[in-house]
């Protein structure tokens, strides 16, 4: 086997953004795209020789090609181990336990979470650090500047590693280890749960459907759910992990889980129904005829953590994204303990969670997480909602319906604007932020506006500081506008707009939160003038 040095000379754009590089599959394939990128991880966290990694994905278009790739530039760049999932899958949590249970020096995934995979859709890498979590900003930075800087990669000229079975081999002078992908993290979750207690229920005659898109966590489920819990054959549809999530868009959220929502809205639904998403690690939760929303799943799971046998001693503290509703407040409030406001990117968790400062944390784009490993979590936050039906034996209904009439209830809903033009969508926000110190005492569709800035994060751990996170506008009463240009898209820009409204009359519990909110969307729209400058009459999703 001879180790290839290739020249190469710096691609531009491969920068890393919240969870890794994304860019469209075709552009990934082209020639030297993939192996700067992962010359450039070596190069920016000192090297890969002597180190042992982990690496899988979600089963995506070009996986299967793109992990011989990395394991010949591995074992060319000197590496010492890679542990590979079975067929190169492993879910985004599954890959951060495995990390983190065999100290391994940092891992890479290969997806591009809830984005549609394909030959013309997203591919994506990302890097994952010793710790188990995304690369934080500096890693991520440093790996930019390596890619700007590249003037040849290392690359093995071998056959293909068989991947198909689990074992050991050797790629050069490389060990390859090829593991089960449910194993370990299975046996993390019977140790975090009371798996005898959803045995029992589902034994009573409870019904659940999981829809697992055709993405990766189909396995998973199934030998949880339908294996170890008793959950009835069937009751995981979509579970085979197939290159294009069967033309599908693998995001868990009532559009694209569209028969899912029908299921639980119809007809003899079942009990309980989930969704996760491409790589595993987001969740959508409805109970029957009951959404519930990933800001209000996120406070419920804090109300009730003590019902669960991993945190029956209670919380350390709790923490959430910025654009995520603050119901998640008002629980760690009666619970008396911290509650912390971070930007988006689960990597800002972090170090809260290895701080021993934060228990529970999450997003509102279908996030949830805790300590357990250092990414969000779909099936563990599914496993934690059966734990607690077991354990309280009421509905989702009556669950949420107890929730909102102890804590109140934060009216939520996130508005995207997809793929809009990149140029007009940044004017937007820089007109916005020029305007930001004039706005508080104005009103906007009868909303009296109390306070507006731009949200800068100071990391408590470490003292870093993270500034232009997001525009917010507070309104009387507890409303809320975020609006903010995420990271996660590979085309354009997508614009995302966050409102919110407290409520704590017990007789407005139950309204539509679309109708609940219109003052607030009015609002809005009159303060940052969205349909003007983007041509968007609408949102293009709204969850």
């Amino acid at each position: 086997m001879t180790v290839h040095t290739v020249p190469t000379q710096p691609i531009a754009g491969q920068k890393p953004g919240t969870s890794g590089l994304r860019k469209k599959t075709p552009v990934f394939i082209e020639p030297h795209y993939l192996e700067n990128f992962v010359q450039a991880i070596w190069n920016g966290t000192g090297g890969a020789a002597g180190k042992t990694y982990v690496l899988g994905g979600d089963g995506r278009y070009f996986g299967d090609r793109a992990a011989q790739v990395i394991l010949r530039m591995a074992a060319a760049s000197g590496a010492k181990k890679v542990i590979v999932g079975q067929n190169a899958l492993l879910s985004t949590p599954a890959a951060s336990h495995l990390i983190r249970l065999r100290g391994a020096d940092g891992g890479i995934i290969m997806s591009a979470s809830h984005n549609p995979g394909g030959p013309t859709e997203d591919f994506g890498v990302k890097y994952n650090t010793a710790n188990g979590g995304p690369a934080p900003e500096p890693v991520t930075e440093a790996i930019f500047e390596a890619t700007k800087a590249l003037t040849e990669y290392r690359i093995l000229d071998a056959q293909d590693v068989d991947l198909s079975r689990p074992g050991t081999t050797t790629l050069g002078g490389m060990e390859v280890e090829v593991v089960d992908p449910v194993a370990d993290y299975q046996a993390l979750m019977a140790q975090i749960f009371d798996f005898a207690k959803i045995r029992a229920l589902f034994a009573d005659g409870f019904r659940i459907r999981f829809d697992a898109m055709h993405a990766v966590t189909g396995p998973y489920a199934r030998a949880i759910l339908e294996g170890a819990l008793g959950a009835p054959a069937g009751s995981v549809v979509n579970a085979e992990p197939k290159p294009d999530f069967g033309g599908g868009h693998p995001d868990p959220n009532p559009i694209w889980a569209k028969d899912l929502m029908q299921a639980m809205f119809g007809e003899g639904a079942p009990d309980f129904g989930a969704a996760s998403d491409g790589d595993g690690d987001r969740n959508m939760i409805v109970g029957r005829g009951c959404y519930v929303t990933p800001s209000d799943s996120l406070a419920v799971l804090a109300a009730n953590a003590t019902l669960v046998p991993a945190y029956a001693g209670g919380l350390k503290g709790v923490a959430r994204s910025m654009p995520t509703s603050r119901a998640l407040d008002r629980v760690a409030e009666s619970l008396g303990i911290a509650c912390y406001e971070t930007p988006t990117g689960w990597k800002f968790f972090g170090n809260l969670l290895d701080a021993g400062r934060a228990t529970l944390c999450g997003e509102e784009s279908a996030g949830t997480g805790s300590d357990h490993v250092r990414e969000k979590d779909g099936l563990w936050a599914v496993l934690f909602w059966l734990n607690l039906l077991a354990e309280r034996r009421q509905s989702v209904a009556e669950i949420m319906a107890d929730h909102w009439a102890r804590y109140g209830r934060n009216y939520y809903s996130r508005h995207d604007y997809e793929a809009v033009d990149a140029a007009a969508a940044a004017e937007l926000m820089a007109a916005l932020r020029d305007r930001l110190a004039e706005l508080p005492g104005q009103s906007a569709a009868g909303l009296r506006i109390e306070a507006a800035d731009e949200f800068a994060y100071d990391d408590p751990v470490d003292g870093s500081r993270s500034e232009g996170q997001g525009l917010r506008i507070m309104t009387e009463g507890g409303g809320r506008i975020v609006l903010r240009l995420s990271g996660t898209g590979t085309e354009g820009a997508t614009l995302r707009v966050y409102l919110e409204r407290v409520e704590t009359a017990p007789a407005r519990m139950q309204d539509d939160p679309q109708q609940a909110l219109a003052a607030v969307i009015a609002a809005a729209e009159e303060i940052a003038g969205i349909r003007a400058r983007t041509g968007r009459a609408a949102p293009d999703v709204i969850t």
